[in-house]
């Protein structure tokens, strides 16, 4: 009993213990606080005074002295630029996201079945590594229209060339009142009619000697030579001598043919022989029927060379920005869906396969459906990225159609800072980039919270 009472009052009263513990609380409290506070700071400084001084900013005029209220918000959908710049926006978010989620979730699958899969995805995420400005020159580069500058472009015009071929004479023509007329559609055709056992000498200028094809001999031979009874004969021949002299209108020695050039013999508006200039420009037509008859120079003669895609005019600079993005993202898209692709329950893979599930059904019923966590975070954090895009599309457009590729973020820089110089403007379309880029950062972070748990 004594001993009983001794103890209980040598222990410390229940008080003095409960202070301690709050104070060791409150201790731990304010050392977190100062570990995070420089944190706190540079987060207050780069994201939470911007956000509240453009929500104030958006309220006043472009001199950022007058209260307007929400006639910025009301200018903002009232300005075609900005329209344009939502629809294009809507564009990328409808189409970017979608794509990159559905080339990452085929080329991840893909991979799991190539040996070299390591050395594959690192190909594949090594645009990661250069920045929007260096792959927006590139870019830039690569959709140049000239074939000599463009690699597109000269991949194009000469898989075109290869099945079209190429006229050999875009700059050609006829001098005036020498024999042959133009017609409206590009072609020329003899001004008086002729018959078989006639000759003819049709003479076009325009042609640099230099840009003559290989193998083209004088056409003086050809010219002196005579047509037979029933056959129409006559040479196509550049009217111009190398060095100056010679006589308009007339084969001189020095002057060359024009070979492979097309020659039509046509009747009553029908063509009923056609051939091609031999290397000295001589031509000729056997079997002819008798009567009249004009010889013509079709318009493919005189065609201009194919030029290939205008890659970056107005009606295909967006979806060429949105390849560029692409180019870059794939990578990424690929190497998370393949993250999440290696975690998946091998058993129910094999368990479908025995029961005789074939690759396709695996994928669509099992792979995707398991995947979709992992490829709506994916999407999300895409959808997110291409509502701020912005060094693209200002690097690549060309200036006369920037405004035919802009987006929110390029028409608010461009309308703050890029000659509109109204920062109230400006910032009312920031609130709107913010508005519309918050739920999905919510829904990020939400989905995320839910897998963690």
């Amino acid at each position: 009993m004594t001993a009983t009472l001794v103890k209980e009052t040598s222990s410390p009263p229940p008080g003095p213990v409960a202070d301690r513990t709050r104070r060791l609380r409150r201790r731990g409290k304010i050392i977190a606080l100062l570990f995070v506070l420089p944190a706190l700071l540079l987060l207050g400084a780069l994201v939470v005074y911007p956000v509240l001084f453009s929500i104030g900013r958006s309220f006043f005029d472009a001199s950022g002295t007058s209260f307007v209220g929400g006639d910025n918000y009301a200018e903002m959908f009232r300005d075609p630029a900005t329209l344009k710049a939502v629809r294009n926006t809507a564009i990328w978010v409808v189409i970017a996201p979608a794509l990159l989620t559905g080339l990452g979730l085929i080329l991840a699958v893909l991979v799991e079945k190539v040996r070299w899969a390591t050395a594959f995805k690192l190909l594949l995420f090594m645009p990661m590594a250069v920045s929007f400005l260096a792959a927006g020159i590139i870019f830039r580069l690569a959709y140049d229209e000239d074939p000599d500058k463009g690699v597109l472009n000269a991949a194009v015009v000469s898989v075109h060339d290869a099945f079209k071929g190429e006229s050999s004479y875009p700059t050609a023509r006829a001098r005036d009142a020498h024999g042959l007329t133009k017609e409206k559609d590009g072609s020329y055709r003899t001004s008086t009619s002729v018959a078989p056992g006639d000759a003819v000498a049709l003479g076009l200028v325009g042609v640099q000697p230099d840009d003559l094809p290989g193998g083209a001999e004088s056409a003086y031979a050809a010219a002196g030579r005579k047509a037979g009874p029933d056959e129409l004969r006559g040479v196509v021949y550049l009217d111009f001598t190398p060095g100056g002299g010679g006589e308009q209108g007339k084969v001189d020695r020095r002057e060359s043919g024009l070979p492979e050039m097309k020659v039509e013999a046509v009747r009553d508006g029908e063509t009923i022989a056609t051939t091609t200039t031999a290397a000295d420009g001589s031509f000729r037509f056997q079997g002819l029927a008798s009567g009249s008859y004009e010889v013509r120079l079709p318009s493919s003669n005189f065609a201009q060379p194919y030029e290939g895609v205008s890659w970056l005019g107005p009606a295909l600079v967006t979806p060429a920005i949105i390849g560029a993005y692409l180019w870059i993202w794939t990578g990424f898209a690929m190497v998370l869906i393949g993250a999440g692709l290696s975690t998946l329950p091998r058993d129910a893979l094999e368990a479908a396969r025995m029961d005789g599930a074939n690759e396709w059904q695996i994928f669509r019923r099992i792979t995707v459906p398991l995947l979709a966590p992992v490829l709506s975070v994916v999407f999300i954090t895409l959808v997110i990225n291409v509502m701020k895009v912005f060094d693209l599309v200002y690097i690549i457009a060309p200036g006369p159609v920037q405004e035919d590729a802009t987006v929110l973020a390029t028409q608010m820089w461009l309308v703050s800072f890029g000659g509109g110089n109204n920062q109230g403007l400006g910032s009312a379309l920031g609130v709107l980039l913010l508005l519309l880029v918050v739920p999905a950062m919510v829904f990020n972070v939400r989905r995320f919270r839910r897998s963690q748990r």
